[in-house]
């Protein structure tokens, strides 16, 4: 009887949908994991022959698992704070590599080796874009990203130097080889080595200061007083605007005991937009902030990532540099990828070609680091979908054990 084997392909396709769901339920704390959705398709129809009407009788012969589909939607995501988690927000896939084959994830739960490569939790390298000298090449070529490569910056010497201040107009003249008012700042050579160069300001008269910037002698290789390296006046107008000098200051300290180069830098007494840096007014003496563009050598201690990506590296100096930038993957046809386990997809004809570039490009989602994405499962629609398919397979079940009965039946009628 055809109903026997009717009955058999609706358990058969009945379990199938239940191994879906099952796993769908297994994968519910799985990171990145996208549910799962079986689809039926009837099979094959016997045809009968037409009707009066000329309408074709057609008896069907069954059902099967059509197709598996995958629910690509964004799931929640998690905040861990750990540096290395990283989320997609909107389309796209991390790229990782496998024994030289390129898979795709939704899983960002990453980790950095002792070699410095970021890796997924299979051991799989990250793919991305590495930088040189704090910069991504404008074509740049996908490779394992390795975000302790050159992992510290060398020291940098003082090149510009600024103080924002004000000096009291209604400041007394000092004494001869006094001052009104000093400020310590700080400056490094060549070698990293800092120095504290002392800016000191004596009133000469109306509107006119003097200035002399000494560094102590000891730095120098010599002995004795501070070493002057540079002084000179500040003549300021009857608002306060500095008048002289009209451009930036060029100083310079000639030898080092620690054998670093000639420090030649510039006192920046005009800002980018041409403003003086310093004024006169009838406030005390101040400066409201000083700054200087040299630094120590320093060693990578952790990193951050931006939406783009990009990988800024933070460095024991207190500098921040990028240091590479993690590429996302988009495909024409997500669901024509692959399942290849461990959370990763591999892709098809089916799907196209992946589209590899930075996030937020092209399509391609952004990435939110110290997160994960969860698994999108909701576990109330799968335990609706679980009794659905428990109900299938009962009532397949029992169209079985009728067809056993009515065969049961003729049986009977033979024998009696």
């Amino acid at each position: 009887m055809g109903s026997f084997s009717t009955s058999l392909s609706g358990l058969t396709a009945a379990e199938d949908a239940l191994n879906v769901i099952s796993n769908n339920l297994a994968n519910l704390n799985t990171t990145g994991y996208k549910e799962m959705t079986p689809n039926f398709e009837d099979l094959f129809y016997e045809y009968l022959g037409d009707a009066g009407s000329g309408n074709p009788i057609q008896v069907g012969e069954g059902v099967t698992i059509g197709s598996v589909s995958t629910n690509f939607t964004q799931g929640n995501t998690n905040a861990t704070g750990v540096d290395t988690d990283l989320a997609i927000q909107g389309n796209g896939f991390f790229v990782v590599q496998n024994n030289g084959v390129q898979e795709y994830t939704r899983a960002g739960n990453f980790t950095t080796i002792s070699s410095g490569y970021l890796v997924d939790a299979n051991g799989d390298f990250v793919m991305g874009y590495g930088a040189v000298n704090g910069v991504i090449s404008p074509s740049p070529t996908l490779a394992p990203l390795q975000l302790t490569s050159g992992a510290s910056v060398p020291a940098k010497a003082t090149a510009n130097l600024e103080l924002d201040m004000n000096l009291d107009a209604t400041a007394s003249i000092p004494a001869t080889g006094t001052f009104s008012f000093s400020q310590p700042v700080v400056v490094y050579d060549s070698l990293g080595v800092s120095h504290t160069l002392t800016f000191n300001f004596a009133k000469q008269s109306t509107n006119q200061w003097s200035y002399e910037i000494t560094i102590p002698a000891a730095d120098t290789g010599t002995t004795g007083n501070p070493v002057v390296v540079g002084q000179g006046t500040l003549q300021f107008d009857d608002n306060g605007n500095l008048i002289l000098p009209t451009s930036n200051v060029a100083l310079s300290v000639p030898t080092f005991a620690d054998g670093a180069a000639a420090l030649n830098f510039n006192w920046q007494l005009y800002n980018a937009q041409g403003s003086p840096t310093i004024t006169q007014s009838g406030s005390p003496s101040a400066v409201s902030n000083t700054s200087q563009d040299g630094y120590s050598s320093g060693t990578l201690t952790s990193f951050s990532i931006t939406s783009d990506g990009i990988v800024h590296g933070v460095f024991s100096n207190g500098q921040t540099t990028v240091v590479g930038q993690v590429a996302l993957a988009n495909f024409a046809n997500p669901q024509g990828l692959i399942n290849n386990g461990e959370n990763n997809y591999l892709a098809t004809f089916s799907s196209g070609a992946a589209d590899i570039g930075a996030a937020g490009l092209g399509g391609r989602g952004t990435v939110q680091d110290g997160s994960l994405e969860q698994s999108n499962v909701d576990i109330a629609t799968e335990f609706a979908n679980l009794i659905m398919a428990e109900r299938d397979y009962q009532a397949n079940a029992k169209a079985i054990t009728t067809a056993d009965t009515v065969t049961q039946t003729a049986i009977n009628l033979i024998q009696s």
